[in-house]
């Protein structure tokens, strides 16, 4: 087949495909047409190029073959063509031609790989994403964005890799379980993106994190895990009590790798009145703050600072827990975060009118984008009976600041 004749009947199928007279739900005449523009087809406008007369020839071929039907520019016979039409009635002839199966067939056997898997995978993001798959399916609507409808096998990947990552409960790299769920290490990296969005889309509270966050929410890791804490306090290990790190005399701290959170404890009596959660590494490593350990957060946190926070709660209840991020939307949808998953009534800190004012000459100016999210997070948190003072202050002003721009006095 020639490469004119692919292109211009792939164009054609792919426009039929998302007409309603494919679905046989059009009300009126519609015509399915590939049109001869510089943007398609600019070969064909290339005066120097021997390209028109082959177009022309392949054109009428496919005429000949009762596939399609070529209107020429102002009526005129074999001058320029301004588009060729589908002819409707052959149109299974024209699947045929291009060795290609009709959407229909695509998408009835991907319904029924759809009921197949939906028994496989009982899991909270799995059943949404395959509920989502079905209802576009059925209602003739692309899903494009997360799945080839014509790769089956591809959609079994895509599938097994979202259950299996809901059912993990053991601390592994990506390439090991890459291995364990497809028996090779790269699988499973080659769907990092699209595994990703539909675990934003569909999982709970993943939505603004990045993949290698959402897949530490499932205890699997692209490098170790570490969690980074300073302060004050003594670090007591399980696995040898008589071993004792003293973190004041470590002016940057240390950091735990994540499976060894759970292995370690800070001794209760080691006088920590507040408990203090940094958003960002670089704030971190200069903040300083009496009687206080200190953790930094990362952004949102995932299961490994949530678990070392839990552990923390039950062996201080009564210090004072404390976050201190970024004087913006996304610092604010990181604290709700923070308080709704750990449990743990943390309050703001240096995250107020105060710091906006002190620190006007540093702040920036909000985006469309942080408006929007910024009027959403005011509704949502006055619905809740919280204060809302500094995001209206922050909406009133057009403002915002980066935890970066506070000095510590």
């Amino acid at each position: 087949m020639a490469g004119y004749e692919a292109r211009i009947l792939k164009g054609i199928l792919d426009s039929y495909e998302r007409s309603l007279l494919s679905q046989g739900k059009n009300k009126v005449a519609v015509h399915i047409a590939f049109p001869f523009t510089r943007k398609n087809l600019p070969e064909y406008f290339n005066e120097s190029s021997l390209a028109y007369e082959e177009i022309h020839s392949c054109m009428k071929s496919l005429e000949d073959q009762g596939l399609v039907t070529i209107v020429w520019k102002n009526g005129k016979e074999d001058h320029i063509i301004e588009k060729v039409l589908l002819n409707e009635k052959n149109v299974n002839e024209v699947y045929a031609y291009m060795k290609r199966k009709p959407r229909a067939e695509y998408v009835k056997e991907h319904l029924q790989l759809l009921e197949e898997e939906k028994r496989k995978y009982p899991t909270p993001a799995a059943q949404g994403f395959l509920d989502y798959l079905k209802k576009r399916l059925t209602e003739g609507k692309s899903v494009k964005e997360f799945i080839d409808i014509e790769d089956p096998g591809q959609t079994r990947k895509i599938l097994k890799a979202v259950g299996e990552l809901e059912n993990n409960r053991e601390g592994c790299y990506i390439r090991e379980f890459s291995i364990r769920c497809f028996g090779n290490s790269k699988t499973f990296q080659s769907m990092l993106g699209v595994v990703g969005k539909i675990l934003a889309r569909f999982g709970e509270g993943l939505e603004d994190m990045d993949i290698y966050g959402i897949l530490a929410e499932y205890s699997v890791y692209h490098t170790p895990d570490y969690v980074y804490i300073k302060g004050k306090g003594e670090l007591l290990f399980e696995d040898d009590p008589d071993s004792v790190i003293n973190l004041s005399c470590l002016k940057q701290g240390i950091g735990l790798a994540g499976e060894d959170v759970g292995k370690v404890r800070i001794r209760k009596n080691s006088g920590i009145k507040k408990i203090l959660t940094i958003e960002n590494l670089t704030t971190f490593f200069r903040w300083q703050e009496k009687d206080s350990l200190m953790i930094y957060l990362g952004g949102y946190h995932n299961s490994v600072r949530r678990k070392l926070l839990e552990l923390l709660y039950q062996d201080f209840p009564k210090a004072e827990y404390l976050h201190f991020g970024d004087i913006d939307v996304g610092g604010f949808e990181i604290y709700r975060d923070l308080c709704r998953k750990t449990g743990i009534p943390f309050k703001t800190y240096h995250m107020g009118i105060e710091e906006l004012e002190k620190y006007e000459a540093y702040t920036q100016e909000l985006t469309g984008n942080d408006r929007k999210r910024l009027a959403a997070l005011i509704q949502k948190a006055e619905s809740e009976g919280k204060d809302i003072r500094v995001l209206l202050y922050m909406k009133e002003k057009g403002r915002k600041l980066e935890q970066e721009g506070i000095r510590q006095v």
